[in-house]
């Protein structure tokens, strides 16, 4: 029996560590890649809040720091792109963080979403938005 519990105890402690690692490796700075011309665009800052991923622009990179979102929904419109949180309400489940929304400032779109960390490549973030059965992937990169 003391085996037994001492088995269980050990593999929820692995399973809580494999979970906080998976949390850890995501969060941070990323660079964002247009996936239509490949050009860097921005630093996003993913964090958590509660258990839930979010994402905020921290810097720009091809358009001046002061750019608004003309084509923003709701109350991100002619806001500051810089400092704006777009990636929302994302949960981690079966080795993804999905279930939340990422929106495109440029396009003012907002996209369901799933994010991974490449295979093999704990510094490739792969961030895949989904419109109806259509997606596209983007692949971000850690600012260390």
């Amino acid at each position: 029996m003391k085996k037994m519990i001492k088995k269980t105890f050990f593999l929820n402690l692995l399973l809580i560590s494999a979970v906080q690692m998976l949390n850890a490796q995501i969060t941070g700075t990323w660079k964002t890649i247009d996936d239509e011309n490949g050009q860097a665009k921005s630093y996003v800052d993913l964090y958590l809040a509660n258990n839930v991923l979010y994402g905020k622009v921290s810097k720009l990179l091809q358009k001046p720091s002061d750019a608004i979102c003309e084509k923003c929904p709701d109350e991100r419109k002619n806001q500051p792109v810089l400092g704006m949180i777009i990636v929302v309400n994302m949960n981690q489940k079966d080795g993804f963080y999905q279930g939340g929304s990422i929106l495109d400032p440029e396009k003012g779109k907002w996209y369901n979403c799933k994010m991974w960390l490449k295979d093999g490549d704990p510094n490739t973030l792969v961030v895949r938005g989904y419109y109806g059965p259509m997606y596209r992937t983007q692949y971000w990169y850690r600012v260390n």
